[in-house]
């Protein structure tokens, strides 16, 4: 067998296509044929045979022409002179006896994307709009859309829109969907399909003949629809009352987003609805499919920001498994610190207790911040569970420890005995900076009821020269002065050094202005330093940090049913804004174009991109793929144009980078396994003026900083703040998933 990769195997499938025996044998020219479309889908270059392929389509074999369709679909933009060609045999298929190679002739017609093609394929979609055959009608309905994004901004075919609207009434449910999707796509300039109350009605009838998917499609589109009156209100919601027991989790929400839409003006019946919807919300979250347990503990979340306890009888359904992925654990942890009540707080916490030594640091940690903030409500078991974690004396655990202590004492000051009397000797169990902030904060607030406070300061100030965070020594500044204001005998020598090294040594400038300030500050005398340090504790603009009220279902109804509870409305904004973007942007070659090393647009591409008004926002486009030769060759020969540091915690999980990193268009060249050190990532992008970005990210080790290196083809200041801005909020978003 020749070499995958060489010119052999093209001149030797092409000689196998033209030869006669072969052609005689059906079996035998479908075998090549195959071969030929698996050469193609492993990414080897077979355009050459195009000529070849075309013939093989004047066939009465089905088989063989899906699998010849499909190839000129794939290579008709790259031989749009020579598809041409077979347009002749399309237009013939259209006319075939046989329903199913109508639609197979007709959904590959509408599927050639070249120039010229509109013409041919305007009347062959028209027939197939009044075909007898309720296959080609779905078929030609899309290919609607289709011809309609073919023809650009073009003004919209009112006829063809009529027809449209009218095959909403087809007896097919398939034709009735397709018919919804092409008038969205075709109208979308004008705000989408029209629901009217004819067309609401026929819809509503029609749902029960529809499939699952069709059924999700139609309530989305049925939102649009505001009933007249109360009594045709409730008619409406008797039609859907069924669907909010559906087999299908999608038909379910969707049920139950316009339940709540329509009811809007009735609490109440929102009420029941958020109820009658509990039985398969809990199933979702306990389904086998990863994405769908997710999405449905999301939105478990925002029906309890309106409905607290809602689920709370059901609160076993929420225990982690040990095969649960990371983040599905992290959902579930967070529902059951809000269903914890009078009757279940032992048994919560109790599960919670267990998840504190669990092999993942990153989950035990996120278990101790739970018990941190049930903690408020239920205060003594919680610091009691604490404070016996601290006798693990496990370097991860005791940092998280503490640091829920310092929220604590903040927020629940009766428990501040008893936190006081826990920290001796936990510093021994300290190294990460969050930790050390904590315990600083604690032995300078309230180092009055701790023996050995002044103690484990001066240790601190003894090895304040290799502090590598800042933030670090700054804090060590403030709680040496609080605590030397209550034990000024203990702590003015550690005091005096540490002062003396932040202003004489120090060469951060943060560091060294706060230790002239305070040095300052004590020149003006002991009362004043207490009139700034010691200010009260209680401030009535730190509300927020108390429960939060109960939303109404009204504030978040319009966002269920939507990746909104899963991004967050900040961050679903932002992606959708750079979604709208690629909808917008210039469509690049396949991606067959880009297996040699050239210019990623075509030359005769380039003016036309050129000449494009510039509306000042970074538009990234898709499928800008790049072989890993090329990105070598180009990195190498290109200067770094900006380093920034992004600070990071814990291992990087590579799918759920990449799959943020697709979202917004930017791909992935190469990318280090998880838990390697260093970790390394190579990514591409590019704009739509042709600019290009690649990108170094590395990571020496965990609970450190990512370090971005980008360099650019062309130097362009505005577009690569932009491009460094989009970086930063993938980043963030991240981060957030993982905390």
């Amino acid at each position: 067998m020749p070499y995958l990769g060489s010119e052999d195997v093209v001149k030797e499938l092409k000689k196998a296509l033209c030869n006669p025996h072969i052609q005689a044998d059906r079996l035998r020219y479908r075998n090549v044929i195959q071969r030929v479309i698996r050469h193609m889908t492993q990414g080897l270059d077979m355009s050459g045979v195009f000529m070849e392929m075309v013939k093989a389509s004047a066939t009465v074999d089905i088989v063989q022409k899906k699998l010849v369709y499909l190839y000129m679909c794939t290579y008709a933009p790259l031989k749009p002179d020579l598809a041409l060609l077979a347009i002749n045999t399309l237009c013939k298929d259209c006319s075939d006896p046989n329903p199913m190679v109508r639609g197979l002739a007709l959904r590959s017609m509408c599927s050639l994307r070249m120039p010229g093609v509109q013409e041919y394929i305007q009347q062959p979609i028209l027939n197939g709009l009044r075909d007898k055959a309720s296959y080609v009608r779905r078929v030609a309905v899309l290919g609607c859309a289709k011809m309609h994004n073919l023809h650009g901004d073009s003004e919209v075919d009112g006829a063809l829109v009529n027809e449209l609207y009218s095959l909403l009434r087809d007896q097919d449910p398939i034709v009735v969907v397709n018919c919804l999707r092409s008038l969205e796509e075709i109208l979308r300039q004008e705000g989408g399909v029209v629901i009217n109350k004819p067309i609401a009605h026929h819809l509503l009838n029609r749902m029960p003949k529809l499939d699952q998917w069709g059924q999700a499609e139609v309530l989305n589109f049925l939102l649009r629809y505001e009933p007249r009156s109360e009594e045709e209100l409730f008619d409406i919601l008797n039609l859907l009352d069924s669907f909010l027991k559906s087999s299908s989790p999608g038909v379910v929400m969707g049920a139950t987003k316009l339940f709540l839409i329509l009811a809007k003006k009735f609490p109440h019946v929102q009420t029941d609805v958020l109820v009658q919807v509990k039985g398969p919300l809990l199933a979702a979250c306990s389904s086998e499919s990863r994405e769908l347990c997710f999405a449905a503990l999301c939105h478990v979340r925002q029906i309890l920001h309106s409905l607290p306890g809602h689920f709370s009888s059901h609160y076993k359904k929420f225990f982690c498994s040990y095969s649960e992925p990371h983040y599905i654990k992290l959902q579930k942890v967070e529902v059951l610190c809000e269903l914890v009540n009078d009757e279940n707080v032992q048994q919560v916490l109790e599960e919670l207790r267990g998840y504190c030594t669990d092999v993942s640091a990153d989950f035990a940690q996120a278990a101790i911040f739970a018990i941190g903030g049930i903690a408020r409500t239920y205060t003594d078991q919680c610091v009691q569970i604490l404070t016996e974690l601290l006798g693990l004396r496990q370097e991860h655990i005791t940092t998280v420890v503490v640091q829920t202590f310092r929220d604590l004492v903040w927020l629940c000051p009766q428990c501040t005995e008893a936190v006081c009397q826990a920290l001796p000797g936990c510093e021994e169990n300290i190294q990460d900076s969050e930790g050390k902030q904590a315990l600083i904060w604690l032995l300078g607030v309230h180092g009055e009821r701790i023996p050995n406070a002044p103690y484990v300061l001066e240790d601190f100030v003894e090895n304040v020269k290799s502090e590598t965070f800042p933030a670090v020594t700054m804090e060590l500044l403030t709680a040496l002065l609080r605590l030397f204001l209550s034990r000024p005998a203990e702590c003015q020598d550690a005091l005096g050094r540490l002062l003396h090294y932040c202003i004489e040594e120090e060469k951060n400038m943060a560091v060294r202005d706060r230790g002239l300030f305070y040095y300052r500050l004590l020149l003006a005398g002991i009362d004043e330093v207490k009139r700034i340090l010691c200010s009260p504790k209680s401030d009535p603009s730190l509300g927020l940090l108390e429960d939060q009220a109960e939303r109404p279902v009204n504030s978040w109804a319009s966002d269920f049913n939507t990746l909104v509870p899963v991004y967050g409305k900040a961050r679903w904004a932002t992606i959708s804004k750079y979604q709208g973007a690629e909808r917008r942007g210039p469509e690049l070659p396949d991606t067959a174009s880009f297996a040699t090393s050239g210019p990623l647009i075509p030359e005769e591409n380039k003016e036309r991109v050129q000449e494009l008004p510039d509306s000042g926002a970074l538009v990234l486009v898709p499928n800008c793929q790049l072989t890993a030769e090329y990105f070598e060759k180009t990195w190498f020969s290109l200067k770094v144009a900006h380093q920034q540091v992004f600070p990071w915690r814990g291992a990087v999980h590579p799918d759920t980078l990449q799959m943020a990193l697709q979202v917004v268009n930017i791909q992935t060249i190469a990318m280090s396994r998880a838990g390697a050190h260093p970790w390394k990532a190579y990514l591409s992008a590019q704009d739509d003026t042709g600019c290009l970005f690649l990108t170094e990210l590395l990571l020496e080790s965990e609970n450190s900083e990512m370090q971005i290196s980008v360099k650019q083809n062309e130097p362009r200041t505005e577009t690569l703040n932009s491009f460094i801005s989009v970086l930063e909020t993938v980043f963030g978003t991240i981060g957030d998933i993982k905390s």
